[in-house]
């Protein structure tokens, strides 16, 4: 089983990127944003607990965050599905050996995490135009914006480190054309087999 975690800060492309290597090399894209989207869309009582946090530019609790995901992996799997895709996930540490635990329960493990690399102007300019053409509360405001972006360096990336001491962590520039950034992903791709 191949099991991907896409990482970069958010505006990176994860969501575009992780799409292509779904269907290219059959994984199951978990997508925590999708995810809780559909569940704010649905108005379902997690939903709303979580668009408490989205719209205050927060990261979502561990606890609820782990939840989510382990539902939803557990009813998609299929035998065609070569592997996962996480995306979005994890953020924190604790969120990181908690993946690691729940990969673990299937005798499987994190092959690799491919970090799209993207400087913060360049961010805040591709989130505030997806704020304007999708209608994400979250991307419309340039402070909440850098706000995320804050919390993502102060939260999140310490899990480089923790990736990089486990020799699974791989820079790749995030800037480009899909086509290119998804070259440079499948390159590493093909490195596991």
């Amino acid at each position: 089983m191949l099991n991907i975690i896409l990482f970069g800060p958010p505006g990176s492309g994860k969501g575009t990127q992780a799409l292509l290597l779904k269907e290219h090399f059959k994984l199951l894209h978990i997508s925590t944003g999708d995810i809780f989207r559909n569940e704010i869309k649905n108005e379902t009582a997690i939903g709303k607990e979580v668009k408490q946090y989205l719209d205050a530019g927060k990261l979502v609790p561990d606890e609820l965050t782990i939840r989510v995901l382990g539902n939803y992996a557990d009813s998609h799997s299929s035998p065609e599905i070569q592997g996962i895709i996480f995306d979005g996930f994890p953020r924190t540490v604790p969120q990181a050996e908690a993946l690691d635990a729940f990969i673990a329960e299937k005798n499987s493990a994190i092959n690799v995490v491919l970090s799209l690399e993207v400087n913060d102007e360049e961010l805040v300019k591709r989130l505030i135009n997806r704020g304007l053409t999708s209608g994400r509360s979250d991307d419309s405001n340039d402070e909440v914006v850098r706000h995320r972006l804050k919390v993502y360096y102060n939260q999140t990336a310490p899990l480089a480190d923790f990736y990089l001491a486990q020799k699974k962590f791989v820079s790749i520039r995030g800037v480009g054309t899909i086509d290119e950034i998804f070259a440079h992903l499948c390159d590493e791709m093909n490195k596991l087999d």
